[in-house]
């Protein structure tokens, strides 16, 4: 297939899928009774770009192939064209997209069944997965952040689409507001770049990295990173995410999994020339990331609500993905990208089976008149393993990989991003050794916390009312059959990426695959510079990482399985005012709000709210009042008499033939 076509058949379907199911649903109220037609055109054009990316992705061979559309604008030196960039990123990343996009499109057609706006819930879908390729595949700065602004605008629509709950609402702005700060850093970095280069196309910014004064990089990395920050969950600016699980768990997995929150270390990734001739920002980059990790960690362990300690999960796995672009190894944050979307969108759809069934019993609940559940609350289940077999196994699959647990994938992603920062330590960097053993804790606490999910959930007693009458059920194939695709993704796809200390790094097809632009080899054959002892180093780094997994999992598993959820009350006692700090979220909402939030809401009650109704209404009036009472003076020339009519014409002659005659 050509380059050419395929790029635009990945484009522009799911972009068709979102206007056909928009304009039909819109206009044409009996479509929107058509659930299966609706799916199956959303299905379809998701399905069917993962397959042409991977008929370029077979048979590619290492050469970047650009595909140029039209220019876009054009003014001055300024030439930015609607161009293309098929690569190996770009390529791994549309898969990724597409692949799990187009299972997470089979999945919500189950859970959406019988929802009012079915039709407009998978236009925004397919929509969002549009600007997600214009972001991975893009190869200049202005497409890629079209698609940046683009799933920032999906994402709100989608967080939001129960919009008549304020709940959700607030949360689809909160994600909005949010994300504008790193997008305002973003347009900095670009203009910085231009302003430095003369062009915002990749390969002229990355080919003349040594152009740019060393101070002018640093400033257009952190603010690349700051943009990063808000669009993939760092702090300051992850407190977004957790509050974005008000949408439906469908839009959770899409954006919190596999697509938007990775957009930020895609692009660090994209620049990876820039970002590492910026060493001092590298630092920055990791520092920041391991404190998310380890932050969120912990605000994870005190969480009840199943989707929000999915979510929390996610910013700490993010932190994991910044800590190894923070150490140069892009190709291991882009690793840890593709197993994190197999195990989190197989444990974000698994809550939502949970919850799908739970449902159920809250309604039955209520209608026994015996009070009412919260069907997202841990604490409201209980022993859900007896009764949604097929969730239970393939969320225990999912939730080992993300532990670390040997051979899944997660345990090689997660290994390989603690070498690489152990490595670094080990070559001179002293905040490498801070990353690494931050990241050691958080990644104990990632097996503690989501061993604790899984047992409150499926283990135990059930602890719903009526829980001897009113049982739960397995969601429908639609549901379960791309739990199963997924979990088996998470079990299998770490072996992309097998260690280099096994066979020299031969095996290691992500790292060969990406690279020496993202921290891959240079030279096939596997050889240190640290010389021949430092293989035992690594063999003691993996024994580690396994233990560690292993230890955690443990931990949890004998601590809930014996006390349940009493367990929380002796980690708060044994903790005390930390524990409550955890469960207060470090009270980072509460600081922004008495800070920022307060400050900007008094700002505008007394400075600009004044001066919008004196100064800007006060003009608008004032141009409306002035008008009409001109019209009531002038309206007086208009006595119907046509011999003042004549003489005004007269007059008027005689003032332009004056103008003409007399006005050089």
């Amino acid at each position: 297939m050509q380059p050419e076509l395929a790029v635009r058949l990945i484009l522009i379907l799911p972009l068709v899928g979102a206007i056909v199911n928009g304009l039909a649903g819109l206009f044409f109220p009996a479509y929107r009774q058509r659930e299966s037609l609706i799916g199956l055109i959303a299905i379809g054009c998701v399905a069917v770009p993962f397959f042409v990316a991977l008929a370029l992705f077979v048979p590619f061979h290492g050469e970047p192939v650009l595909v140029h559309f039209f220019s876009w604008m054009a003014a001055g030196q300024l030439d930015v064209s609607f161009a293309y960039r098929i690569d190996q990123l770009s390529l791994l990343m549309t898969l990724i997209v597409t692949g799990v996009g187009a299972l997470i499109h089979v999945y919500a057609t189950g859970y959406m069944h019988g929802d009012d706006g079915y039709w407009r819930f998978f236009a925004y879908l397919n929509l969002f997965i549009f600007a997600m390729l214009n972001l991975v595949l893009g190869d200049n700065l202005v497409v890629l952040f079209l698609g940046w602004e683009g799933v920032g605008l999906c994402s709100y629509l989608l967080i939001g689409y129960w919009y008549t709950d304020l709940k959700n609402s607030e949360a689809a702005s909160k994600a909005f507001i949010v994300n504008r700060i790193g997008d305002f850093a973003f347009l900095l970095a670009m203009f910085m770049l231009y302003r430095e280069l003369g062009t915002l196309n990749f390969s002229g910014i990355l080919e003349n990295v040594d152009a740019i004064p060393a101070a002018t990089t640093n400033w257009v990395v952190l603010l690349f990173f700051l943009a990063a920050t808000g669009k993939s969950a760092q702090l300051p600016l992850f407190v977004w995410l957790p509050d974005a699980m008000a949408g439906p768990t469908p839009v959770s997995a899409l954006i919190h999994a596999a697509t938007m929150v990775t957009s930020g270390l895609y692009l660090l990734a994209r620049m990876s020339a820039l970002v590492l001739a910026a060493p001092t920002m590298m630092a920055v980059v990791a520092i920041v990331g391991a404190l998310t990790a380890i932050v969120a960690a912990t605000i994870a362990l005190t969480q009840n609500d199943i989707k929000k300690v999915l979510a929390y999960s996610t910013v700490s796995q993010l932190g994991f993905m910044f800590m190894a672009a923070g150490v140069g190894a892009f190709f291991v944050s882009i690793f840890h990208v593709m197993t994190h979307a197999f195990f989190k969108a197989c444990l974000f759809l698994g809550s939502g089976s949970v919850i799908h069934a739970m449902h159920h019993v809250e309604h039955e609940v209520e209608h026994a008149g015996e009070g009412h559940i919260d069907p997202q609350d841990m604490r409201t289940m209980g022993n859900l393993g007896k009764y949604m077999p097929a969730t239970r196994t393939t969320y225990l699959v999912s939730m080992l990989a993300i532990a670390g647990i040997f051979p899944l994938s997660g345990f090689f992603s997660k290994d390989e991003i603690l070498f690489k920062a152990f490595e670094y330590g080990y070559n001179g960097e002293m905040y490498a050794w801070f990353v690494w053993a931050v990241g050691l804790i958080a990644a104990v606490l990632t097996a503690v916390y989501m061993t604790r999910s899984y047992i409150l959930t499926f283990h135990g007693k059930e602890r719903w009312p009526l829980a001897d009458r009113v049982h739960p059920h397995e969601s429908p194939a639609s549901m379960t059959v791309p739990l199963w695709i997924l979990a088996g993704l998470a079990a299998v796809g770490g072996f992309l990426g097998i260690p280099a200390v096994i066979k020299g790094g031969k095996l290691n097809w992500i790292h060969h695959w990406l690279g020496a632009p993202y921290g891959g080899p240079v030279a096939e054959p596997h050889a240190h510079a640290h010389g021949e002892g430092f293989i035992a180093i690594e063999w003691g780094l993996l024994i580690l990482g396994l233990l560690i997994g292993v230890f955690g999992v443990w931990y949890g598993w004998t601590r809930y399985t014996k006390h349940g959820l009493a367990f929380d009350g002796i980690l708060e006692k044994r903790f005390g005012g930390l524990y409550r700090l955890w469960k207060g979220k470090y009270f980072l909402d509460e600081l922004y709000d008495r800070t920022i939030v307060r400050l900007l809401i008094g700002l505008a009650n007394r400075v600009l709210a004044p001066f919008d109704k004196s100064f800007v209404d006060g003009t608008v009036n004032g141009v409306g009042a002035t008008m009409r009472g001109s019209g009531w003076l002038l309206r007086y020339l208009q006595d119907g008499k046509v011999q003042h009519y004549a003489s005004a014409i007269l007059l008027g002659v005689a003032v332009v033939i004056g103008l003409i005659v007399f006005g050089s």
